[in-house]
């Protein structure tokens, strides 16, 4: 099968041993755990994921009908803020609304009540390398910090959200926050019928505790009587993905230049919001390349890296990781070619999903 650069390749070899994980997780602590569509929604593996997780969880209204319609099994619906019409299309489809604050839950708690309701928290304390991804970062919108506010609407919700992790592989870390939250909020803990903690917590990277992992899950769930739910969107789909490009140029300034037929702001946006550089495996030599987008923005990087060989017009680049947060943010920045979608199937078989033109980039205009 020829397939045409630049791609998304989604493994589902290496996407199942993530979901293994996940199942190991949900059985042996008796929790919940759905995927984060903010982080990856490419539905042609749903059918694989939803064997192995509990439903999803969204940040929009078109995230939850997709959840809804494509998934299935429990559709949670949050945002950080609806609006009216919004909150009509939502109540098809979600079996649980979670709000952002006190205001929102009053202003719509009429036309959905007849759900399972809920708050998202800021317990003020949070996980992350970044500033910009911080939950709780200085006069962070995100969530209630009041707590005497929050008791004064528990009659009106079943559960809440804490959500204050980012990337967070450090298990001593995911024990002591999660203690913290145990004292500060035991006595509305006691009063709900399920939490959320959230996503950003990393157990599917190799060597993280996963048994001690799902045992304080199972005895946070206990301790408390309540149901408990995960929320990951990257640890699902970490390792699973590559963007495969091919190189269309090679330039000198000083260092060695190898252009590919990709842009880090197109089609890894996140690598440029957080300036990361790209993942690439198998890499190592001496002969030494920045790898660069072809877009018009000077700083469209990939990284440097070091090659076994010399890079010439036509090699192959593969970037990895490239499923959380890429494919979800991919855009039309200069009119470059989108990448297709391309699924690896657990029987090997390539299957090229959908291919982009220029009637889409037409249309994503007026």
């Amino acid at each position: 099968m020829f397939l045409e650069t630049p791609y998304y390749l989604i493994d589902e070899k290496k996407l199942l041993r993530n979901l293994k994980i996940i199942q190991y997780v949900r059985e042996n602590s008796g929790i919940k755990i759905v995927l984060a569509l903010k982080c990856f929604s490419t539905w042609s593996v749903f059918s694989l994921m939803k064997k192995y997780m509990d439903g999803t969880t969204s940040s929009s209204l078109y995230e939850t009908r997709l959840g809804y319609e494509k998934f299935g099994k429990e559709t949670q619906a949050y945002c950080v803020g609806y609006k009216q019409d919004e909150i009509l299309e939502i109540k098809k489809f979600a079996d649980k609304i979670i709000f952002n604050s006190i205001t929102q839950l009053k202003r719509f708690y009429n036309e959905v009540k007849g759900l399972k309701i809920g708050l998202r928290v800021n317990p003020g304390i949070s996980y992350s390398h970044f500033d910009l991804a911080d939950p709780a970062r200085k006069f962070s919108r995100l969530g209630v910090v009041d707590k005497q506010e929050l008791k004064k609407v528990l009659s009106m919700i079943s559960g809440v959200m804490f959500h204050y992790n980012c990337e967070n592989d450090d298990f001593k870390n995911f024990l002591k926050n999660l203690d913290i939250i145990e004292k500060n909020y035991a006595d509305i803990l006691e009063k709900l019928d399920w939490v959320s903690l959230g996503g950003g917590f990393y157990f599917t990277l190799d060597n993280y505790p996963v048994k001690l992992f799902a045992n304080k899950l199972r005895e946070f769930s206990k301790k408390h009587g309540v149901d408990v739910y995960l929320e990951p969107g990257e640890a699902a789909i970490t390792k699973s993905a590559q963007l495969v490009t091919k190189v269309v140029d090679v330039v000198k300034n000083k260092l060695n230049i190898a252009i590919v037929d990709a842009s880090v702001e197109a089609h890894m946006l996140d690598l440029l919001i957080y300036r990361t550089p790209a993942k690439m495996e198998n890499v190592g030599g001496k002969y030494r390349y920045i790898i660069a987008g072809r877009s018009c923005l000077a700083g469209d990087i990939f990284g440097v890296y070091n090659f076994k060989k010399m890079l010439k017009v036509g090699d192959v680049i593969k970037i990895s990781d490239a499923a959380g947060y890429s494919m979800v943010k991919k855009n039309w920045f200069n009119g470059l070619n989108m990448p297709s979608i391309v699924v690896k199937r657990l029987n090997g078989r390539m299957e090229i999903i959908r291919k982009f033109g220029y009637k889409d980039f037409l249309d994503s205009l007026s």
